[in-house]
């Protein structure tokens, strides 16, 4: 292991955290958060223009969803077997690469068959970027200093999510898919002067077994470490890919008289989540405890949850600033993947660290499917309130089994 790894160099925060892998970690994920979401922004004017009915609107945007995150489900596992065995870095431009080139296809699809095979694509090449990139960050920084590497990597990804508004609303939707698209492939030029990271560096010079899935369901250890992080972290989707995704549907239940527009909601809870990032981030910090900070927010997301379904609204104004508020209640995405990351050694980090944030987006299928299910006989409030109550009640059981991880030693590997 390089020096680099044992000791801390008297370098101030801020050096550290403008070291080029840990940007481009950043950017990285600032590119991904704008393809992952631009889907929700422009669902409807995109499914319209390709011949979609109002009344299908819903249903087929939810099968495009499903297919962006059955591609996010198989891309975790392969992308982070792929972290562990040829290097974070391999997974941190090769995603980006995948990514980019199927959001440029995004822009030119004539039909739902097509747009469902590419946001399959899509969704396989955005399951890499982030858990490759926080491994990365986690193993370049301090253990100290992990906890700010995750505010700047959340904070850029949210501005990702919010430019995809911006840009929606100035261009047509095809262009807003280059348009992401061509940021992944210049983000590729700064692939030449990132180093990769000291710790999986040392571990290549050693006989042991790298990225092995496998283990991770075999050993009784692994394997409960394993799903009590992918259960503690579904809330957080929960919140992303039903309450924020559907936003008009739940406007109109509502009954306000003018249209919620789903692009403005996202791009309005992704603005609160920035901040939220930031604070659990300082919040983790300042307790030195990753389940501390994230057990409040946690709490304070399903508080907004029943602002959301229950509180009478009665302005469009009123809804939107809601949605701010459950963003902000969300903000512990990535403090969630920072935990995640720490729980295993360094031979099986970034399959945990990539996959197991893809798990918790491919549980969106099975709650988008229990949401459409449970809507005749319970609605659009008790429905989704009666799921939200369940997988928050979990998710808490789950974060109380899991260890402590803010002061853990990174340089270690799995039995």
């Amino acid at each position: 292991m390089t020096t680099k790894d044992t000791l801390v160099p008297q370098k101030s925060t801020l050096q550290y955290l403008v070291q080029l892998p840990v940007l481009v970690a950043a950017l990285g994920y600032f590119v991904d958060m704008y393809d992952l979401f631009l889907f929700s922004v422009v669902r409807v004017p995109s499914l319209k223009a390709l011949g979609v009915t109002d009344d299908r609107l819903l249903p087929e945007g939810i099968f495009l969803l499903d297919m962006q995150l059955v591609g996010l489900l198989l891309g975790g596992v392969l992308w982070g077997i792929l972290g562990d065995k040829r290097g974070r870095l391999s997974v941190l431009f090769g995603s980006i690469l995948l990514y980019s080139l199927a959001n440029i296809a995004n822009g030119m699809v004539q039909n739902l068959n097509q747009y469902a095979i590419l946001r399959f694509i899509a969704g396989v090449g955005l399951a890499g970027e982030l858990g490759a990139g926080i491994t990365l960050v986690a193993e370049i920084l301090p253990k100290q200093l992990r906890s700010y590497g995750s505010i700047l990597v959340a904070t850029m990804g949210v501005l990702g999510a919010i430019l995809a508004y911006f840009v929606a609303d100035l261009f047509a939707w095809r262009m807003s898919y280059y348009v992401g698209g061509g940021l992944g492939l210049l983000l590729l030029v700064l692939r030449f002067n990132v180093f990769e990271s000291g710790l999986f560096e040392n571990l290549k010079t050693k006989h042991i077994e790298r990225g092995n899935f496998l283990k991770l369901l075999t050993s009784p250890q692994s394997r409960r470490k394993y799903g009590l992080a992918i259960v503690m972290g579904i809330p957080l989707w929960f919140v992303v890919g039903i309450l924020i995704t559907f936003s008009p549907e739940f406007g109109r239940h509502a009954g306000l008289a003018e249209p919620i527009i789903a692009g403005k909601a996202v791009m309005l809870a992704f603005a609160g989540q920035s901040l939220g990032d930031i604070v659990s981030g300082l919040l983790s910090q300042r307790l030195k405890s990753r389940k501390k900070a994230i057990r409040v927010f946690i709490l304070l997301s399903f508080a907004m949850m029943l602002v959301y379904l229950l509180a009478p609204v009665s302005e469009t104004s009123q809804f939107y600033f809601i949605c701010v508020c459950l963003g902000f209640c969300n903000g512990y995405w990535t403090l969630f993947i920072v935990l995640a990351a720490e729980l295993f050694g360094t031979n099986l980090r970034a399959t945990v660290a990539t996959s197991v944030p893809n798990f918790v987006r491919g549980a969106t299928v099975p709650l988008t499917w229990l949401f459409v299910s449970l809507k005749p006989s319970l609605g659009l409030t008790y429905g989704p309130l009666l799921i939200g109550g369940v997988i928050v009640l979990c998710s808490l059981i789950a974060l109380h089994f899991l260890e402590e991880t803010f002061s853990k030693d990174m340089n270690y590997v799995e039995g």
